[in-house]
């Protein structure tokens, strides 16, 4: 029975974070009839909201800087800290192909640039091939102004990755701005005044023009998208597949506002990009560790697993379910989503306790790991959740902690009433009390402060090494003995309660080195017509081997399907 649509395009792309936007112009470079539609009013996903780093190993600004590495180098890093679920062949596949896929979107569009992080660490630099830096890009600044209208139908970023009220800044910035590193009063000053005298962007919005991380590296991937004409469709959201008659995915049903539902013929292919399934209650609980819990997640609150489930109802394959994009996150009264916690934990001056008063993990570690660490720890029967990072009014003033700007520029007066909560920020003149107020064991909590201000002052932490490799250090002071260890003893102290969130889920369905999405049967057998990219496929690197883990293999295998769907890519990529 032949099929009939509203809409016919040769590639459908459902969702528009950094994934979708590569497939959809690496596909209409072909000349492919390309849509791209998204669920929400607003574009970008979760890689508009993140810190837009993207981790590709050789890349051609890692060259040019001249970076000592090399596809062998990257590939045993991978295989030595990935996760035994991990298909080794889309390793190989994706450290000969990322470089590709680069040099392809810098060749063949005017707007796709990023700037190489010559000391941004691997999160595991001193395992087999890890390097200390030149591996991960960030988009370089754009002026939102280029978008026009579309601005303002851009995700804002994360609260995390911008200064109070908007104020942008990059992921070089960031280090200095968001560990409270020498610099950054005269850094935070100029980009107050760049801000506050654009008169004209002022005369309209708060939104800052200059953007960074995320927001410029969707930014930069809209106007490619623009130039080739490619149509995003906004509050388009994706409610099941279409298979024709011999068994191959020709298109999608949509629920659209104004037409209701849409049949989207795709002649060549649909590409699923559309996130994971974290603020999907019922999926939380058949599949991620416990505890878990929807507001604890800091994720797009969008991201239901539609995709996915889409993809299930053919009878496709998924693996890693139980996986996410670990990260601790607060809890703030009255507001929507939670807040990352990602950096703070590194800084000198604090540690966190489970509700014994003792420490559990290395603190400055990659998050994924902390978490992984957490989640450990509750099933063994440790209560840690919530946990809480316990620091002194020394680090209040010096350095910022969550939403809370340094008390040199936010002291604890203007702090809103309705956040001195247990389950949020505490205070005590003293660590008994603050133990009492919390809820954790004082004599726990006495004994490890003790540990850690005798840690501080040797400049080695015996317990959980923190701060003896170079990721720990990245976001450490290094006027400290040990730059990730600084004492406590200045009171008041306070206690940040955090809980294990996560930026994203990272298992999903299965795929092959085309993007293919493959069937749950013995022969894995791809899906005729389906493709997957990003955080609805099981993760390439779901230990979270460097930042931009997630991006770097979302922008891969969206090249890669678009290439396959579009028939420049018969065979496995060469």
């Amino acid at each position: 029975m032949a099929q009939t649509y509203d809409h016919e395009y040769d590639i459908v792309v459902v969702g528009s974070g950094n994934g979708a936007m590569t497939a959809a112009i690496c596909a209409a470079k072909t000349g492919a009839r390309t849509l791209v539609i998204e669920k929400s009013d607003q574009y970008g996903g979760t890689s508009a909201t993140s810190g837009g780093g993207v981790w590709i190993p050789n890349n051609r600004y890692a060259k040019a800087a001249g970076a000592d590495d090399s596809p062998e180098e990257a590939t045993t890093y991978i295989r030595h800290v990935a996760r035994p679920e991990v298909r080794e062949e889309l390793i190989d596949v994706y450290v000969r192909e990322g470089p590709r896929m680069i040099d392809y979107l810098h060749e063949n569009t005017d707007w796709v640039r990023y700037v190489n992080l010559q000391h941004y660490p691997d999160y595991f630099p001193a395992d087999p091939g890890g390097r200390s830096g030149n591996r991960s890009m960030e988009p370089e600044i754009l002026d939102g102004l280029l978008l026009g209208k579309e601005l303002w139908q851009l995700r804002k970023q994360h609260p995390q990755t911008h200064l109070p009220g908007g104020i942008t800044f990059t992921q070089v910035e960031g280090q200095v701005l968001l560990g409270g590193l020498p610099g950054w009063k005269s850094m935070m000053a100029r980009r107050v005044w760049e801000y506050m005298s654009d008169i004209r962007m002022r005369w309209r919005s708060t939104r800052d023009r200059r953007l960074t991380m995320g927001n410029a590296g969707i930014a930069r991937l809209r106007l490619a998208m623009r130039d080739l004409n490619v149509p995003l469709w906004l509050n388009c959201a994706l409610s099941e597949l279409i298979v024709d008659d011999s068994g191959r995915v020709s298109g999608v049903v949509a629920e659209k506002p104004g037409q209701g539902t849409v049949r989207i013929g795709a002649t060549k292919g649909v590409i699923l990009a559309a996130g994971g399934f974290e603020r999907n209650a019922e999926l939380r609980e058949k599949y991620l560790p416990h505890p878990t819990n929807t507001e604890w997640s800091a994720a797009n609150m969008h991201n239901t697993g539609d995709a996915i489930v889409a993809a299930q109802q053919l009878g496709a394959a998924t693996s890693q379910m139980d996986w996410g994009w670990w990260t601790t996150t607060c809890v703030i009264p009255g507001r929507e989503k939670a807040h990352l916690m990602m950096v703070e934990k590194s800084m000198p001056g604090n540690y966190t306790v489970n509700q014994k008063g003792e420490r559990f993990s290395n603190e400055s570690q990659n998050y994924v790991g902390f978490v992984e660490d957490l989640f450990r720890e509750y099933k063994n029967g440790n209560p840690c959740v919530p946990c809480y990072m316990i620091f002194d009014s020394d680090f209040r003033r010096e350095r910022p902690c969550g939403p809370l700007p340094q008390a040199k520029l936010f002291p604890d007066w203007m702090v809103p009433r309705s956040w001195w909560t247990q389950s949020f920020l505490t205070k005590a003149k003293t660590l008994e009390g603050l133990a009492q107020k919390i809820s954790v064991d004082k004599i726990g909590l006495l004994e490890t402060s003790a540990k850690v201000n005798s840690y501080a002052e040797e400049g080695k932490d015996l317990d959980f090494q923190r701060g003896d490799n170079d990721y720990d250090r990245y976001y450490g002071d290094p006027r400290f003995k040990n730059p990730c260890l600084g004492p406590l003893r200045q009171p008041p102290f306070y206690a940040m309660a955090m809980y294990p969130g996560e930026m994203g889920t990272a298992g999903g369905l299965v795929i092959d080195a085309h993007g293919r999405v493959l069937r749950d049967d013995s022969d894995e057998t791809p899906i005729a017509g389906l493709y997957a990219t990003g955080n609805c496929t099981a993760a390439l690197l779901p230990s979270y081997p460097g930042p931009g883990s997630t991006l770097g293999p979302a922008m891969v295998f969206g090249y890669l399907a678009a290439r396959h769907a579009t028939g420049l890519s018969e065979e496995a990529p060469a």
